[in-house]
């Protein structure tokens, strides 16, 4: 659609279709094309498109701003910077991280020319945790890959026939007891798991690994290399922007580091309307000890970072609920990067915890940059269903695509709420609840601009440093019912994705709020959706569709109108919304009433068509368990109902929106699934 926009902007009659009476002019020759405009009439175009009836405008001005800004202020010059971080008060990467990685480069390099490299703690430092178990494919040969994993005790079959490689005649097949597609919250659980019980596990990640020294903690890059889509991914009518981890670790290598247990009120929805024995079961509460204890979470936090000392003062002022957030990382784990990659190993995501596990019992190996491309199963003799019986990947080498089978006893899932669907439905399941019921968490945001010169408000305290995540609201959560609203929370926002989100009404507009980014604290609301969408397949390239429901909006402005007073309770000096319209109120200046009628209007806007940028950073439930195959995709133990020893073990089972960050809810079903996949092995085992 931008590229289409772009098209007929550099023409006079395209500039008079799009622009309407400002693509004339006074002067022969009376038609211009976009770039000859005053600026005054460019601008007006631009935002006419924003507020325009006409679906296809609203589209082209959300999704030209979002790339426009994403890539203003990400890009980099040969030094890693950009010219624009000093004027708007951004330092980069983590000071004492740069400060750190050119002292590990020097010693990388010492230690590459050593040949005394008995310490394992130095190799991990440099290598990280997962050095022992990667085998990389990526420009390999099929000899170099099968040696390395034959090196890790897994047999191999090398094809000898000379003919184009395919599923009939694979280049390689491996052999396992488990292959996990997807190395995340859920597949690092199931993988660690397994291989710590003694059983070969074969883990496929469609990301790359970074280990710490090879990190950035650079917005641009880290969008690029860790996560889906390079950031980019939104669903089909651009009303959502989703952020989703695509690296080794999964969404537990990039996410904030929160770590809430199930809530009460969702297991009891869970157990009793859904009828999931699991979720009143002690086999699940103990699943949830044990994944807490892994991550090593705790509730305390030492000095918190500007987003969340402001959302705690202002709910102190209020009066509303405020608590902490448990996380996987130490009380002083002060780090406002954690977003791209965890510098210090400090964050307990499944790279530092059940993939290390799996690792470290050498039964197990992890191939980043590795895409399953579809799950085999055939029907096997006195069955009434399919078996799985591995899955394929391909790779390149030297121009040639090379088509690898993975054979196992079972097989796991685990590519996440937006890939999971997607491969199933290649492989050819026809379950209709497969790429339904998705839940987004659908977010949106407050912001409240807090002056340096007032040395009351938080001094010294920049916006993108310290804990992404410390403190919650609960105040219009319905915690003590159902659930059903919106917990209010802090965001991590480095320029590209800030700039991308707030309003811009024009350049002059956008160039002051950025001048104001780092004393710019943003608030966030997550709603728990009743709202469904789906993803579906179309010429081999995924559709995410989903229209938020009049509830859900309802809940998010009932969150906007909590948030906007919050920060001025907090002693924001002005706040504001993403609202297009990009309105504002001076709080110090403002009446009360001018206050309230600011805060009614700007929560009672319509949110929908692309009036509102939301955001998404939990995906849930687009392969749902439940107790019947008509309205779910998996049974309890985590098993397809269509395919035996096939295994989903993601978010996407959840069998609702949960309302509160998911890590260790995914964990949690991800250790009990594990038990499942244990007990099938055990049978397969010892039947031979």
């Amino acid at each position: 659609m931008s590229r289409l926009a772009l098209w007929m902007l550099s023409s006079s009659l395209g500039t008079l279709i799009m622009g309407g009476r400002d693509g004339f002019s006074s002067q022969f020759p009376y038609v211009n094309k976009f770039s000859r405009l005053p600026l005054d009439k460019r601008q007006r175009i631009l935002l006419s498109w924003s507020l325009s009836w006409f679906w296809l405008y609203r589209m082209t001005y959300t999704g030209t701003k979002l790339i426009i800004f994403l890539s203003s202020f990400t890009q980099l010059d040969e030094t890693d910077n950009n010219p624009s971080w000093k004027a708007i008060g951004y330092c980069g990467p983590d000071p004492e991280f740069v400060a750190e990685r050119k002292a590990r480069l020097t010693n990388q390099l010492s230690y590459l020319m050593s040949h005394d490299h008995s310490s394992e703690t130095e190799e991990e430092q440099l290598m990280g945790p997962l050095y022992k178990g990667l085998i990389n494919i990526k420009g390999r040969s099929r000899e170099y890959i099968t040696e390395s994993l034959r090196q890790h005790g897994f047999h191999v079959t090398v094809s000898q026939k000379k003919s184009r490689p395919s599923l009939i005649n694979p280049t390689l097949v491996i052999h396992c007891d488990a292959v996990v597609v997807g190395s995340g919250s859920g597949g690092g659980v199931i993988a660690g798991v397994l291989a710590k019980a003694g059983y070969k596990v074969l883990v496929l990640e469609k990301g790359g690994y970074r280990a710490r020294s090879n990190l950035s903690l650079l917005e641009g890059p880290t969008l690029d290399e860790m996560y889906e889509g390079a950031g980019m991914v939104t669903t089909t009518d651009l009303g959502i922007s989703i952020l989703a981890g695509s690296t080794v670790g999964g969404g537990s290598t990039v996410n904030w580091s929160a770590s809430i247990r199930t809530p009460m009120h969702v297991l009891k929805e869970w157990s009793q309307e859904y009828e999931l024995e699991l979720f009143g079961s002690k086999l699940y509460r103990d699943a949830m000890d044990v994944v807490c204890e892994k991550m090593q979470v705790q509730p305390e936090v030492g000095d918190e970072g500007f987003n969340n000392a402001v959302l705690r003062k202002g709910c102190e002022e209020l009066g509303y609920p405020v608590n902490n957030i448990p996380r996987n990382a130490t009380s002083d784990h002060y780090c406002g990067w954690c977003c791209l990659g965890c510098k210090d190993g400090r964050k307990k995501g499944t790279l530092e915890t059940w993939l290390k596990d799996m690792v470290d019992s050498g039964n197990g190996v992890i191939i980043p940059n590795c895409e399953a491309t579809r799950v085999l199963h055939r029907r096997k003799k006195g069955r009434t269903r399919n078996t799985a019986t591995g899955v394929a990947f391909q790779f390149i080498y030297e121009g040639v695509t090379q088509i690898c089978v993975v054979e196992s006893k079972v097989t796991i899932a685990a590519g996440g709420a937006l890939n999971t669907p997607v491969l199933l439905k290649k492989s050819g399941f026809k379950n209709n609840n497969i790429g339904k019921n998705l839940h987004l968490h659908p977010v949106t945001m407050a912001w409240g601009y807090f002056p340096e010169t007032d040395p009351t408000l938080f001094p010294n305290n920049k916006s993108y440093e310290g804990g992404i995540m410390t403190s919650m609201s609960t105040v219009v959560s319905n915690f003590d019912t159902t659930g059903y609203g919106a917990v209010l929370q802090t965001p991590s926002l480095h320029p590209g994705l800030f700039a991308a989100l707030m309003p811009w009404t024009s350049g002059t507009d956008i160039k002051f709020r950025m001048s104001r980014f780092s004393r710019t604290a943003h608030l966030i609301a997550i709603a728990r959706d009743k709202s469904g969408g789906t993803i579906s397949t179309s010429c081999s390239s995924r559709k995410i569709n989903y229209t938020l429901k009049t509830h859900d909006e309802t809940n998010l402005k009932k969150g906007i109108e909590s948030m906007l007073r919050i920060l001025a309770a907090a002693g924001a000096q002005e706040i504001g919304t993403h609202h297009v319209k990009g309105e504002k109120i001076n709080v110090k200046t403002a009446s009360s009433r001018e206050f309230e009628r600011f805060v009614k209007e700007e929560s009672s806007r319509n949110l929908k068509g692309l009036s509102c940028p939301f955001a998404s950073a939990h995906q849930m439930s687009s392969c749902r368990m439940g107790i019947d195959p008509r309205s779910s995709a998996v049974n309890q133990m985590g098993e397809t109902w269509e395919i035996e020893g096939l295994f989903v073990g993601d978010a996407s089972v959840l069998p609702t929106a949960l309302g509160v960050n998911p890590m260790v809810t995914v964990m949690a079903i991800a250790y009990c699934t594990a038990q499942s996949v244990l007990q099938m092995l055990d049978r397969k085992c010892n039947n031979k």
